[in-house]
């Protein structure tokens, strides 16, 4: 029996400590790399890879990794309503409560690839929380991808495309109820992502952890001198 390789590639920390729930065979090889360079050197010296799964990749994957080898991504909608950048936020924005994690496979344009599968996905509680939700179930889909090897199924309907946002729309908005400001701060509440805040003079104040009462919202707070971080 040939040893499988399978590669595991994330910018984000939490994704690594749920590799032990995963039930690769024995036969089986893993690696994990966290970089393009990492990638790429990986695949150089291990030709032989039967997926490659991409969990929260912050990179676009070049054409000679997607077209040599089966590339897996998770992405968080519905598709194809929804390819795009930032999805969990552009969800929340538009008042989605919950959603599907669809894995897909790879293609030249973005989130446009076959279909493996969906699973419901809940968007209750901060962006760290529906992230780690997202990562357990994206290793369970794994699993069974591992386990099964799935034909994937194309996509059908007419695309909806998300913008990427960029770290100045994380700034609080200035109007609308204490629902949308409960959902700005939770939306953006994960590490290695820009907080909800606001700028007081030389100040930058940051919001986080926020919970939503009848009629107020209440959140921690973080105030810090622009020059020193940006």
């Amino acid at each position: 029996m040939s040893v499988k390789h399978y590669v595991f590639a994330s910018s984000k920390p939490w994704n690594r400590s749920l590799t032990e729930d995963l039930k690769l065979h024995s036969e089986s090889k893993s690696e994990w790399v966290h970089s393009p360079e990492e990638l790429e050197n990986l695949i150089n010296a291990s030709p032989n890879i039967r997926y490659i799964f991409f969990l929260h990749w912050n990179w676009l994957v070049p054409e000679f990794i997607w077209s040599q080898y089966e590339c897996v991504c998770f992405h968080m909608t519905d598709v194809p309503y929804g390819r795009g950048g930032s999805p969990l936020q552009n969800l929340i924005i538009r008042g989605h409560k919950d959603t599907v994690l669809t894995a897909l496979r790879m293609v030249d344009e973005m989130d446009a690839g076959p279909v493996y599968t969906k699973r419901p996905l809940s968007l209750d509680g901060t962006a760290h929380e529906i992230y780690l939700r997202a990562s357990k179930l994206s290793f369970e889909i794994i699993d069974w991808i591992v386990s099964s090897e799935p034909t994937p199924v194309a996509q059908s309907g007419q695309p909806v495309v998300f913008k990427r946002r960029n770290p100045t729309q994380s700034k609080l908005p200035i109007a609308g109820s204490m629902r949308q400001v409960y959902d700005h701060v939770r939306m953006l509440d994960a590490p290695t992502y820009p907080h909800a805040f606001v700028d007081h003079g030389e100040f930058r104040i940051e919001f986080s952890e926020a919970r939503l009462g009848e009629e107020e919202v209440t959140a921690t707070v973080r105030i810090y001198k622009k020059s020193e971080q940006e």
